[in-house]
């Protein structure tokens, strides 16, 4: 079981009155920037380490808007638990953030799932030992922007060695905005109360009355009203407001044996038909539940429609598979779940990107290329929210009535029992489940609001 949260006392809720100059940008943004870098830091020198964060906050991005337009870089950053104790906060401060931020993500990867390769005994140096400090995101309108941009970084602590690169992991838009099993990517965001951002039906939650609805800003940002009308649970001053917590997972996606085991299934539909049943919509972004038997051009290139549906009207997954990707990961209103109120507490907002050069079209076998996905979500509440979708959606088919089941796409496989069932008449049996992703490595993280920043700067 994974852990409870502690009983933190609820608050008298507050406006989403934001103050866009406290936010870090990447939170209420997605930035369309093609190039980007992870940079994870180990402090060396605390006191050191505190004058760079003084030297580098104004390069940090707010969420203000850009009023020159979109600047040719953009620097976001985000700390671990180790590394806010190595920053030396006190014992009382440390104490009161949640359990799961503090055990981190490689002491909590059975209850997620992450088993055999993706266990982190195989992870890529660096993650998931406590090495990993501080991360600093970097995203550039090319590589040449983005280079200058990670030397400037690495470069102002030329000197002082205030702090050591322990991972970097660069990463880049995929063309089309697809990734590397050839699937439209990044629809489905959640449209959060008072961002600014206009939204589009289906970003938000099922209303109830057959609409949608934004989700609530404390399902994200800490200090703000969740879904339940309260605030959600924070750390001490001054990090309760204008914060989030990060998940950072970097996926390794296996294009080729993704390939090859479409096209052996000898599926009725063809290859890209299954392909779809397991993602939940077609490659040019379709969805199953909207068009199931073939993709709609007229409808993935309206951004009105492409996102706008539910799957109350198909409890039995005739359209779009019970265990379908994008169904596990966001049920919607499916039955059992409410009208969406078993799975407006789990929203995310995710700001992956891909990683790696695409494997040419055609190929099947493996050209030893490393790629994948940068898995990065914001929440409010990792146990809730990443961790519930991990553990109980991607990782057990119960909440769905697929007993063990996993997510076909990107569940771990166990053994020969893992399977999927494409409902229909007759429906279709796939098993047992193939390895197409597996993970390289993780961290949880804590993304502070700039007068966070500001004051871990200075303390």
């Amino acid at each position: 079981m994974l852990g409870r949260p502690p009983n933190v006392p609820r608050r008298k809720p507050r406006r989403a009155d934001f103050d866009l100059e406290d936010i870090q940008g990447n939170v209420l943004r997605g930035y369309t920037h093609p190039a980007a870098a992870y940079l994870f830091l180990r402090i060396v020198d605390v006191e050191e380490a505190r004058a760079l964060m003084r030297r580098m906050l104004p390069q940090v991005a707010t969420a203000a808007p850009w009023i020159t337009g979109t600047p040719a870089t953009a620097m976001n950053v985000a700390f671990t638990f180790a590394g806010l104790s190595a920053l030396g906060l006190a014992p009382e401060v440390m104490e009161s953030f949640p359990a799961a931020f503090q055990d981190g993500m490689a002491a909590r990867a059975e209850q997620l799932g992450d088993r055999g390769p993706s266990a982190p005994s195989a992870w890529e140096e660096g993650l998931g030992t406590g090495d990993a400090h501080v991360l600093v995101t970097v995203y550039a309108i090319d590589w040449e922007h983005l280079r200058e941009a990670v030397v400037s970084v690495i470069g102002e602590d030329a000197e002082q060695r205030a702090v050591t690169l322990v991972h970097l992991q660069r990463a880049e838009a995929l063309p089309g905005g697809k990734d590397h099993f050839g699937f439209f990517d990044g629809i489905a965001q959640p449209a959060l109360r008072g961002a600014g951002v206009e939204p589009r039906p289906g970003d938000g939650q099922p209303d109830g009355a057959g609409g949608w609805r934004d989700v609530a800003t404390g399902e994200i940002l800490l200090g703000y009203e969740d879904e339940d009308g309260t605030l959600p649970a924070a750390p001490m001053a001054p990090f309760e407001r204008n914060g989030t917590f990060v998940v950072y997972r970097k996926l390794a996606m296996d294009t080729a044996a993704f390939r090859r085991y479409m096209a052996a299934q000898n599926y009725p539909g063809g290859a890209d038909q299954l392909a779809a049943k397991i993602v939940g919509r077609w490659p040019d972004g379709t969805p199953l539940a909207l068009s199931p038997d073939s993709p709609d051009a007229a409808l993935s290139s309206d951004s009105r429609r492409i996102n706008d549906f539910g799957y109350d009207d198909d409890p039995g997954g005739l359209k779009c598979p019970l265990g379908a990707h994008i169904r596990r990961a966001n049920p919607r209103d499916s039955i059992g779940f409410f009208n969406g109120r078993l799975s407006n507490r789990h929203r995310l907002v995710r700001r992956g990107r891909a990683y790696g050069k695409p494997l040419p079209p055609g190929v099947v076998e493996d050209d030893g290329v490393d790629r994948g996905l940068v898995f990065v979500c914001f929440q409010a509440d990792i146990w809730r929210q990443f961790e519930t979708v991990q553990a109980l959606w991607i990782d057990d088919g119960d909440p769905f009535g697929l007993g063990r089941d996993k997510d076909f796409l990107v569940g771990e496989p166990h053994g020969t029992e893992g399977k999927m069932t494409i409902q229909g008449h007759p429906p279709h049996f796939l098993k047992p489940q193939p390895r197409f992703v597996t993970l390289r490595g993780g961290e949880y993280l804590f993304q502070p609001s700039m007068s966070g920043l500001r004051y871990l700067a200075q303390a």
